[in-house]
Order: structure tokens, then C-alpha cells, then sequence
């Protein structure tokens, strides 16, 4: 047994033998590839069937798979907001809501918000001079103290929108409104006193 062992052990000092061993490792080493799994395990697991957004497939219900939410529910981080899209839901508004946490009103929240999405149009102060309307892009944009403005009816016209100013319920949370809304009347208050 000894002597086969040394027998092996003289033939792999041959330079044949040596380069015919290299070859087979390293042939073994290049088929293996360690960015992904020779060998996939339930596939669908890893590539799964891609669906376009509006795309109709029988799978779904209906469909469709951009389906809509489920009656009587509300989507994560929304809550109610019990007035209409109407003058009247803006009247009801300005004379009735008010900020349900306004012990937790931040101002430089507040501030960084409206320089964000406000300030372009009403200016940096509220008092309607902003770039788009020293640009003569948009024009008519009030001061705050030139208007009869409570926190319930800017909270309103943010969620809203009214005349030529759009919504920003999607860019602002409930949260954030509520932060602008108290920014603006702030601001509203710095003027009425100059």
C-alpha cells in the first residue's frame, strides 16, 4: 500500500502530470459561478411573472390588476376629512375646524414646508409676491392679511385647493398641512400688526 502511495507521489512530480492536474482543477473552478446558483429551487420563487399596472389579466378579479381598495376602508397614514369640495364645505371650514393636536404645531416645520411648496406663489412673507408672480406667471395672489383666513379654511384650501391654486393633499400629509396652516396664520398675524 505504502509503495502504490509513492508510486502516485513520483508520477505527479512528472511535468505532464502536473499540467494535466492544473487543467482539470481549474476547468472544475471555471464552470462554477458564485454571482448566481447553479441550480434553482423552485424558480417562480425567484423570477416571478411580471404584471403591467393597467394590464388585463384573468387571474384578477375584474381583470385588472390595478384594482381599487376595498369598500369602507382608508389607506394607511389618511384619516377623514368631513367637508366637501364646495363653498359651503369652505364657510363650514374656516367657522369650525380647527387643528385637533395644536399643542404639537412646529413652526420651522411649518416655515420649511411652505418655503417648499408655497412661497414660489405667496411669498416668502404672505404677502403674494412670489417669484411665479414677480415672473407675471400667475397673478392675483392675495396677501394673507388682505383676506378673512382662519387655520380651518387654509388647512381647507390646502387639502382642496380653490380658484387657480391646486391641491396639495399629496404632497403634504395630514400632519404637514396641519404645521402650514399654523405657519400661514402666523404669518397672517405678523402682518395685520405692521
Amino acid at each position: 500500500m505504502i509503495y502504490k502511495t509513492l508510486n502516485i507521489l513520483k508520477r505527479m512530480t512528472r511535468p505532464s502530470t502536473t499540467l494535466s492536474v492544473i487543467l482539470v482543477v481549474a476547468s472544475l473552478a471555471s464552470c462554477q459561478k458564485n454571482s448566481r446558483p447553479n441550480y434553482q429551487y423552485m424558480p417562480n420563487m425567484y423570477t416571478s411573472v411580471g404584471y403591467e399596472t393597467y394590464g388585463e389579466y384573468e387571474v384578477f378579479a375584474g381583470g385588472l390588476e390595478a384594482m381599487a381598495p376595498a369598500d369602507n376602508t382608508i389607506a394607511r397614514g389618511h384619516s377623514l376629512y368631513g367637508y366637501d369640495n364646495t363653498n359651503a364645505g369652505y364657510d363650514l371650514a374656516r367657522a369650525t375646524l380647527t387643528n385637533p393636536d395644536a399643542a404639537a404645531v412646529d413652526f420651522e416645520r411649518g416655515k420649511a414646508a411652505y418655503d417648499i411648496y408655497c412661497a414660489i406663489c405667496h411669498g416668502s412673507q404672505g404677502k403674494g409676491d412670489g417669484y411665479l408672480v414677480k415672473n407675471e406667471k400667475i397673478l392675483g395672489v392675495p396677501s394673507y392679511d388682505a383676506r378673512e383666513i382662519t387655520e380651518g379654511s387654509v388647512y381647507h384650501v390646502i387639502y382642496f385647493g380653490r380658484n387657480t391654486m391646486g391641491s396639495y393633499a399629496n404632497q403634504l400629509n395630514e400632519e404637514e398641512r396641519w404645521q402650514v396652516s399654523a405657519y400661514v396664520m402666523n404669518l397672517r398675524n405678523a402682518l395685520t400688526q405692521n
